[in-house]
C-alpha cells in the first residue's frame, strides 16, 4: 500500500519548515466521518490512510451493501463512493444514502467508461450527482473534500 505521509519536517515544527504537501496533510479533519466505498482494497486502504491522518475518522466498505450494515451503525459526515461495485452501483448508493441521511455530503468517482450511461439514467430518475473521474491523487481528494465541508451542509435549511 502506498504510504502518503509528509516527506520532510517534524509534524510539530513551524508551517514554513514543512513542506507544501505536509501542510495539506495537517488540514482540520476532527470531528468529521468519512465512509470510503470501493471494491478495490487498495484504493480504500490509500484513502483511508490519507484521511486518517489528516484527522477523520474513516470507516471503509468494499461493497455498497456493506456501506449500508454501516451506516445502519454509524452515520458518517460523507461518503466517497465507487460508482462501479458489484451488485448495486454507487449511484444507487447515493441514493439511499442522500435518502436516510440527507446531512451526509456525497463524493462519487469512477474510471469505468459506462458511468456516463449509468449517470445519465440516474438523471432521468431526478438523481444528479457529480462524479469525478478516476485516477484522482489523494491530495486532490483531500482537498475537494475540504471544500465540501466549507459549504453548509446539506439537509439543514
Amino acid at each position: 500500500m502506498p504510504q502518503f505521509l509528509p516527506t520532510t519536517g517534524d509534524p510539530d515544527s513551524p508551517p514554513e519548515a514543512q513542506t507544501y504537501e505536509h501542510r495539506l496533510f495537517k488540514r482540520a479533519g476532527a470531528g468529521r466521518g468519512i465512509l470510503i466505498v470501493d471494491d478495490e482494497p487498495a484504493i480504500t486502504e490509500t484513502l483511508s490512510a490519507v484521511f486518517t491522518h489528516s484527522g477523520y475518522t474513516v470507516r471503509t466498505a468494499l461493497s455498497a451493501e456493506e456501506a449500508i450494515e454501516t451506516v445502519a451503525v454509524w452515520e458518517p459526515d460523507l461518503a466517497i463512493l465507487d460508482v462501479m461495485l458489484p451488485r448495486m452501483n454507487g449511484l444507487d448508493l447515493a441514493v439511499v444514502l442522500r435518502d436516510n441521511h440527507p446531512r451526509c455530503r456525497l463524493v462519487l468517482f469512477s474510471g469505468n467508461v459506462n458511468t456516463p450511461a449509468l449517470a445519465e439514467e440516474a438523471a432521468k430518475k431526478g438523481n444528479f450527482f457529480e462524479i469525478l473521474s478516476k485516477p484522482v491523487h489523494p491530495l486532490f481528494m483531500l482537498d475537494y473534500v475540504a471544500s465540501l465541508f466549507s459549504e453548509p451542509t446539506p439537509g439543514i435549511a
